[in-house]
């Protein structure tokens, strides 16, 4: 590991995707993807392509200081967003989250290689990487486990406006290095 400070908005480039830092104007497109019901319908926030439920995810987004934008290297489309976020170096530890792709990029090859970039990244600074899934989004838990995520409970977590809901807690730990033979 090392002693820099975690970036928690590089740029990091796969052969499928590129995150990019949010920025302001990506609000139009960003919303474009996120109007289709049927991504938010297992999500606690399921009402989240709504314009005014999406403006609250999206300011929030831009708070927080970890959001990206998804984009597909071929077409230069955005096709979703995720974060960084909770660093807690005392823990050696960092969520991703808020993550969403256009239904078209469903199916495991592009949220595996968007976690792969940021796990990778995260990995440089910190130990365990934590997911918070809702306790009903089947499909989003599957797809933690796809990608490596170990059940570690379950926590409460507040979405926008709405009461704290119950969420399934997931960690990745750190790749041990082989010792050599």
């Amino acid at each position: 590991m090392t002693s820099e400070k975690f970036d928690l908005q590089p740029n990091l480039k796969g052969e499928l995707i590129e995150l990019r830092p949010l920025t302001a104007d990506d609000s139009d497109n960003l919303f474009a993807v996120a109007s289709d019901p049927l991504i938010w319908e297992q999500h606690p926030e399921s009402d989240r392509y709504k314009e005014d439920v999406f403006k609250l995810f999206f300011r929030e987004a831009m708070e927080c200081g970890g959001a990206f934008a998804i984009i597909d290297t071929k077409s230069q489309q955005i096709i979703g967003s995720t974060r960084f976020h909770g660093y807690v170096p005392q823990k050696s530890e960092i969520e991703i989250g808020w993550t969403f792709l256009a239904r078209s990029y469903w199916g495991g090859r592009y949220n595996r290689e968007l976690k792969q970039l940021m796990l990778a990244h995260a990995f440089k600074f910190v130990e365990s990487v934590v997911l918070l899934v809702g306790q009903n989004n089947i499909r989003s838990q599957k797809a933690t486990e796809k990608i490596g995520g170990i059940k570690d409970g379950l926590v409460k977590k507040v979405y926008g406006s709405r009461p704290p809901g119950l969420n399934v807690r997931y960690v990745i730990k750190k790749p041990r290095k082989k010792a050599e033979s």
